[in-house]
């Protein structure tokens, strides 16, 4: 693990999201309406099988068959969405 995800992993705690946002998340993952889409993604971040990425000004977050966008300076979840498999 490189410095950088390790002070990404320092900052969990401050993980969060704008109410749009939560709604966002809500409908791009089907996350049943009593589901935290903060704790959710958060879980998929700690998830040893989960790859994390830098680009710019954004970590991407793959895993648990979803991909999470964060924006690095202010901790907040921007977007996530199921990853669409090959058939």
């Amino acid at each position: 693990m490189t410095e950088s995800v390790n002070g990404f992993f320092k900052n969990l705690a401050k993980l969060h999201t704008t109410a749009l946002g939560e709604k966002r998340i809500s409908k791009n993952l089907s996350l049943p309406e009593d589901c935290d889409p903060v704790c959710f993604c958060r879980n998929i971040i700690k998830c040893p099988d989960s790859e994390i990425k830098r680009e710019g000004k954004n970590w991407y977050v793959t895993g648990g068959n979803c991909r999470i966008t964060v924006n690095a300076g202010s901790c907040t979840i921007i977007t996530a969405h199921i990853l669409k498999t090959l058939k």
